[in-house]
């Protein structure tokens, strides 16, 4: 069995897309127990729907470990529908409703966890899946799909043997991090490839394999085959960012810089990151008159499906690296604008600026742009 563990639509995207990179041809035995569709995003029970309808993909359980954010959770729930379609069954894990969630929910998904032969983790930061982790078996396949630009730090602390934290954070963490640094260490463990235990790290961003590690290209063939190819529009998108959020970005040089950009490439449409907060938001609206879209799916799905602008303005995240792919043989024009040192607080991580310089140097098929003056 291939267990799939998801906090997020990028995610859950990416984890279908690896399950259709390897073709399933089902067995009998795999036919014959097939059973209609049930609801499993009210009901928290398990949804199987037949699994030859996925195309010959690979079959999947997917838990979502569900976020508390009602934006990601409606994402999530839209995606999950999608993985469904496919003929994954789908968990859906309140993961977090109450101090006693996690533990709950680590003691429901242990016989799972138990008879996966590959399991499939979405955010190697994670805790949760840390918890999960320190469950596995070492006879069990690991693979890592993409969370982003995540993914660039992960195999970087991975090969260097460092302990896992994401790029914008700095320092040690509180005593919660202290708590749970012997979960993150034997999760580490685990992760590290090693002979007889290789990891899978499925990507669409610049990672190269290491000792006992397969990098395996994402491509997002899933994505061109549902969906698309797009209307093109005249006039350009605007992709959000996160960064003002996460504490990497001045809130007032984001908004002039959005404030410029748009004006000097006639965006009209401000596509906004799931993350980012309603008065930002509202702040930018008023200052730029752009119209601000809250997707309903990932933005990779949102361009290919369209109407979708002849550019796409960003500054540098995720979608540098996947929308040229997703967008593949399309007239659509993927721009990246730098992130200019001032722009950065004084509490920002350190390792910020050259993390996101590097986003934006080993971006392909994209235009670059200076930082607005």
């Amino acid at each position: 069995m291939n267990l799939a563990f998801v906090e997020s639509p990028v995610q859950l995207l990416n984890v279908l897309e690896w399950a259709h990179a390897r073709p399933y041809a089902p067995t009998s035995d795999s036919l014959a127990s097939a059973a209609p569709a049930t609801d499993a995003l009210t009901s928290g029970a398990p949804a199987t729907a037949d699994p030859t309808a996925a195309g010959g993909a690979v079959p999947l359980t997917l838990v979502v470990l569900s976020p508390a954010d009602p934006l990601s959770r409606g994402q999530l729930r839209r995606m999950a529908e999608l993985a469904r379609d496919e003929g994954h069954t789908v968990r859906w894990q309140e993961a977090r409703g109450g101090t006693t969630a996690p533990l709950r929910a680590v003691r429901e998904l242990t016989p799972l966890l138990r008879r996966a032969g590959r399991i499939v983790i979405g955010d190697p930061f994670s805790r949760y899946v840390h918890m999960l982790l320190t469950l596995a078996g070492d006879h069990q396949e690991l693979t890592v799909v993409d969370d982003g630009t995540a993914t660039l730090e992960f195999s970087g602390q991975l090969a260097r043997g460092e302990r896992l934290v994401r790029w914008h954070r700095r320092g040690t963490g509180g005593a919660r991090e202290r708590l749970l640094a012997p979960v993150s260490a034997l999760a580490r463990r685990r992760l590290a490839p090693a002979p007889g235990r290789p990891l899978e790290i499925f990507t669409a961003m610049p990672v190269e394999p290491t000792a006992h590690t397969t990098v395996t290209r994402n491509d997002f063939a899933w994505t061109r085959a549902r969906f698309g190819p797009p209307t093109v529009l005249p006039g350009a998108d605007l992709v959000g960012t996160s960064l003002v959020e996460t504490g990497v970005v001045d809130p007032g040089r984001y908004a002039d810089a959005v404030h410029r950009l748009a004006r000097t490439h006639g965006a009209r449409r401000y596509l906004a990151h799931r993350r980012e907060s309603p008065d930002k938001l509202q702040r930018l609206a008023r200052l730029t008159g752009l119209e601000i879209v809250r997707p309903e799916l990932p933005l990779e799905l949102v361009a290919r499906r369209g109407p979708t602008a002849a550019t796409v303005l960003s500054f540098p995240s995720t979608v540098v690296h996947t929308l040229p792919l997703a967008l593949a043989g399309t007239s659509v024009q993927v721009a990246v604008c730098d992130i200019a040192p001032q722009w950065l607080r004084d509490g920002a991580s350190p390792r910020a600026e050259g993390f996101l310089a590097g986003i934006t140097g080993s971006a392909r098929g994209v235009r670059r742009l200076p930082a607005p003056a």
